[in-house]
């Protein structure tokens, strides 16, 4: 909407309409925060889906929408492993089960078109951010129209390109990882039995998620596919019936024959790390603080902590009298998100390099990890109660 007024005023202004950027807008509405999320709506890729999954669900019932969720979604009870890459140490596909964790589902998996129609019920400014100003008691924030905003906390949900982590003069490190991800929606003739599974492969992980069933197809999942540049390029160009044989092919036959639904995504692969997670006014959230391939359901899940940590951390300060934008808050946000968002940025990053790496003792290391895993109950009920395994954490 428009602004009406030369220059408004706000508790929050969240930077950014991703569904990190909506997301945190809603939370701070449902806190009681003066908000809005100034940006223009994100047009997300053909196929493109996210599986909600652990302190998510949490976060989307303190929302008022994890029912709606799963009303729209599709289950996940199973998560399985399976690796692909042909290597003497591969060890067996590895499941991982809701059901020995006394739980229904492990998550839920959604088109994000549709999520972010459910985050989308907020007051949004439909314009861009020209200039920032983080100084004094609050933000000022001079948009593309002409128009200001001033707030006393401003959250960086601005993606892998934020402007408002430049306009802080955060320092942001970014390596490509020479791959990109092909995002896909698929009909296919078997069930997939409420099961998510990612095979591994010299080129990355192929990882095919469930959908709720449509109109004349009751079996639909979803597909992220990674792979080295080169052999992206040569499937964008096949016709979907070709591309279809290819991915009944990387899927093992395991669904039976498939038929793409109408379009494709595709978008290269980066790993960004920023030097820090705040600045005077300002905290990053979801991919303006860390970017990284889409490997075992890391990316979304990982900024919707950074959200409910932000919004936990101003609701304690506003709750105590103090300045909820001030130095304190910031510095107990970031305090307790480095942790998370480390652990999360070493395992991907580690995990991804070695696949490519065709080196036997990093292929044997793998295998053993793995295959511990499936051997051993308690470490694998460990793995998935803590969310140490990379997998399990989107």
């Amino acid at each position: 909407m428009a602004v009406s007024s030369q220059l408004r005023s706000f508790d929050v202004a969240v930077v950014g309409a991703g569904l990190t950027g909506l997301a945190a807008t809603l939370g701070f509405a449902r806190a009681g925060f003066n908000v809005a999320c100034i940006g223009r709506p994100e047009r997300g890729g053909p196929g493109r889906t996210v599986a909600l999954l652990g302190r998510t669900l949490d976060f989307l019932e303190s929302l008022d929408v994890l029912a709606a969720v799963e009303r729209q979604a599709a289950p996940l009870r199973v998560l399985r492993i399976v690796d692909d890459t042909g290597s003497l140490f591969a060890p067996r596909p590895v499941e991982f089960r809701a059901s020995e964790m006394g739980r229904d589902v492990f998550g839920w998996n959604i088109e994000n078109a549709i999520l972010a129609r459910l985050f989308g019920e907020t007051r949004r400014l439909e314009t861009d951010v020209a200039g920032f100003a983080f100084a004094g008691e609050a933000a000022e924030l001079t948009l593309s129209d002409g128009n200001s905003v001033t707030a006393k906390l401003v959250v960086g949900a601005d993606g892998r390109g934020s402007a408002s982590r430049k306009a802080a003069g955060i320092d942001m490190t970014e390596r490509r990882a020479g791959q990109t991800a092909l995002t896909l929606s698929l009909r296919h003739e078997r069930p997939h039995g409420d099961a998510s599974t990612e095979f591994h492969t010299r080129e990355g992980p192929f990882t095919l998620v469930p959908l709720p069933p449509a109109p004349g197809a009751p079996h639909r999942s979803s597909l992220v596919w990674l792979m080295r540049e080169a052999s992206a390029a040569r499937r964008l160009a096949l016709s979907d019936a070709e591309l279809a044989s290819e991915v009944r092919a990387g899927a093992h036959a395991m669904l039976g024959d498939v038929e793409i639904e109408s379009g494709r995504g595709a978008f290269a692969m980066t790993m960004q790390r920023v030097a820090r997670l705040t600045a005077p006014r300002l905290a990053l959230v979801g991919d303006a603080a860390h970017a990284f391939p889409p490997i075992g359901a890391q990316g979304l899940n990982l900024g919707l902590r950074d959200v409910a940590e932000i919004v936990a951390a101003t609701v304690q300060a506003r709750a105590e009298g103090a300045d909820f934008g001030g130095a304190a808050t910031l510095d107990g946000y970031a305090a307790r998100r480095r942790p998370d968002i480390a652990l999360r940025t070493l395992g991907v990053g580690a995990f991804n390099a070695s696949l490519l790496a065709s080196f036997w003792p990093v292929d044997a290391l793998r295998g053993l990890g793995l295959a511990a895993l499936g051997a051993a109950a308690p470490l694998r009920r460990l793995a998935m109660r803590e969310g140490l395994n990379p997998f399990l954490a989107r």
